[in-house]
């Protein structure tokens, strides 16, 4: 009981005592200590990261600004500086404080992860939340009591914890994941803004995130209403002030871990180890007006001292040629929206036009023959894709083998085709097929089950199409809940054609380039781009899906899926394209009497189905 007087004593001098002019970062500073599992665990130095300084003392009570927004990159310290704000609402400017993130499962994982180690890590904190005891049950996973004011945690998708809770202060993390609709009661960052009205004046709304899609981005629409500040750093050499670019990070050829950033005035190279110091010597600058209460800031990770310009540029070049990893690098790297180019036309004509000699050879660039199959009614259709060096293809061969799926002699005929082999440009053996994925999902499923059932080891794989957003390619494991009990691989085919679409639209050849024979029909040019990319609009959120608006034939698009799939398969198992090209023979001259073509080898009945040798 005498703990319990002193703690409401302690609350009413917290509310009446007048706020300090002290600012967010010399709070941190002096009182703030990072936990053991930080990075960096000890007394937190704003010098570290000297570009938050800024950021956080746009949140101190001082300030004359009622809305801050940072559009960022990742490993920033963007989060530890909201902690920072936090622990200095508890110590010196109390007030009942909403923290909201997209999900109930992100509180409950941040509240653990990151506020309790916050509280129990810094003395002046810990002396000042309630404990977790006594009949007052202050402190819990969503409410952490402290003199004059509360903590109160919720999840966007929650309506209830959203308009319950009038709040002086409001710090909304990562907005870009909250959904459009809190429980069909409106946006959440809306309801959540509601709750400070009666605060006008005095609130403080701190808004942080990684973009997403440009134009659709919460936290770029409310940086583009702010004063937009950038972080600017002075040249060693010229003195001028300038942002740290992605256009100014240069290396030497093939050596992206030398990324070094160049100054686009004078030239001069800037290497990792002088980051700091340009860190420390920059400065914030706006370059809007603004509405006069939001201050605004972007950052990338170029700047970030944990992470370096050689390490974001060597994954750059693994996200290059896929739409899905260069979203992710884009935002999480740039900090900027992701210009969204997928829904741009591509016509059957313009890539027909590209259509070139490929010949019954395979390439030089050629390691890695995959496969697709579909089924439809009348017929199997296959496609044989060869790969290269940054998944540069080559589309080898499109064959229909007409008949009832139904009977086994067509499932004859397209093993014969699978157990083919293609003579190549290099002194290597002739090249068989690595992998093939077979479509299940037709009509002829249980047929298709039978086909793949004894053929794993030849990795003749079962798949079934997933069409959902953010599923990968190929699955970390097979699924046996079907009918035949056979593996059946689950694959991402929106990811799959987000990157075919991307790759449609390369007109050089190199990385990510899809080669064509002169032969191919026009139909198979005009079914490879039969669909669309359209953003649909889903409770508020937008959506990107892929439609067929004319519902006109798109086998040729069906198969190249499955055929990438197939490559992202053996990819999963650790086979390597870019070494593999790497360690590739060098070209001999051919001899006249080599055979174009080699014959189809004989049937081995020893391989085959019980099913099939019937």
């Amino acid at each position: 009981m005498p703990d319990d007087a002193a703690w409401v004593w302690r609350t009413i001098a917290a509310a009446i005592r007048p706020e300090p002019a002290l600012l967010v970062s010399e709070w941190a500073d002096k009182h703030r200590v990072l936990p053991p599992t930080s990075a960096e665990p000890g007394r937190w130095r704003t010098s570290r990261v000297p570009y938050m300084r800024g950021v956080m003392d746009a949140l101190s009570t001082g300030s004359p600004f009622e809305r801050v927004v940072m559009m960022k990159g990742a490993q920033i310290a963007a989060t530890e500086c909201g902690n920072n704000w936090l622990g200095y609402i508890i110590q010196h400017a109390p007030g009942t404080t909403l923290c909201v993130l997209p999900s109930l499962d992100d509180v409950k994982k941040n509240v653990a992860t990151r506020i309790e180690p916050l509280i129990e890590s810094s003395p002046v904190l810990s002396a000042l939340v309630a404990k977790p005891t006594g009949r007052r049950a202050a402190n819990s996973m969503m409410r952490k009591a402290f003199p004059g004011g509360y903590l109160v945690f919720t999840g966007a998708t929650s309506p209830k914890g959203l308009r319950s809770t009038p709040a002086r202060y409001l710090f909304l993390d990562e907005v870009d994941g909250f959904p459009g609709d809190a429980g069909k009661e409106g946006d959440p960052v809306a309801l959540a803004e509601q709750r400070t009205v009666t605060f006008r004046g005095r609130r403080k709304i701190f808004l942080c995130s990684t973009p997403t899609i440009k134009g659709l981005s919460r936290i770029e629409r409310a940086y583009l209403e702010s004063d937009q500040r950038v972080y600017e750093v002075p040249c060693q050499q010229c003195a001028t002030f300038n942002r740290i670019l992605w256009a100014d990070i240069r290396w030497p050829e093939g050596e992206r871990r030398k990324a070094c950033w160049v100054c686009p005035d004078c030239g001069f190279p800037h290497e990792e180890h002088a980051k700091p110091a340009l860190l420390a010597a920059g400065r914030w600058r706006a370059t809007a007006p603004g509405d006069g209460r939001t201050a605004g800031f972007h950052l990338s990770a170029l700047y970030s001292p944990f992470e370096s310009w050689g390490d974001i540029a060597v994954q750059h070049g693994q996200a290059k040629g896929d739409p899905s990893a260069m979203q992710a690098w884009t935002n999480l790297k740039l900090g900027d929206p992701f210009e969204d180019m997928a829904g741009e036309e591509i016509t059957a004509d313009a890539v027909a036009s590209r259509a070139e000699t490929i010949g019954d050879v395979l390439p030089p660039g050629a390691v890695l023959l995959t496969a697709g199959v579909d089924t439809q009614d009348d017929r199997l259709e296959v496609e044989v894709v060869a790969w290269g060096a940054g998944e540069e293809s080559w589309s080898i061969l499109h064959h229909v083998i007409p008949g009832d799926p139904a009977d086994r002699a067509v499932w004859l005929q397209l093993d014969e085709l699978l157990s083919r082999t293609w003579p190549h440009a290099r002194a290597v053996p002739d090249m068989p097929i690595s992998a093939v994925c077979v479509d299940t999902g037709g009509h002829h499923t249980q047929a298709a089950y039978n086909f793949v059932r004894d053929k794993q080891a030849r990795r003749v794989w079962g798949i079934k199409g997933h069409n959902v957003p953010g599923k990968q390619i190929w699955p970390r494991k097979p699924s046996h809940k079907n009918k035949g009990r056979v593996p059946l691989y689950l694959i991402g085919v929106h990811a799959a054609k987000e990157v075919i679409f991307a790759r449609l639209k390369i007109k050089e050849a190199g990385p990510g380039f899809m080669h064509f024979p002169m032969d191919r029909s026009t139909q198979y040019f005009q079914q490879l781009t039969a669909e669309k990319m359209v953003t649909k609009w889903e409770r508020g959120r937008p959506r990107r899906i892929f439609v067929n608006p004319t519902k006109a034939r798109n086998e040729a698009l069906d198969l190249r899926v499955y055929a990438f799939a197939a490559l992202h398969g053996v990819i999963a198992a650790g086979f390597d394209l870019d070494r593999a090209v790497a360690a590739l023979a060098p070209i001999p001259p051919r001899t006249p009497d080599r055979p174009v073509m080699a014959p189809p080898p004989p049937v081995r009945r020893a391989t085959r189905s019980s099913w099939l040798s019937g």
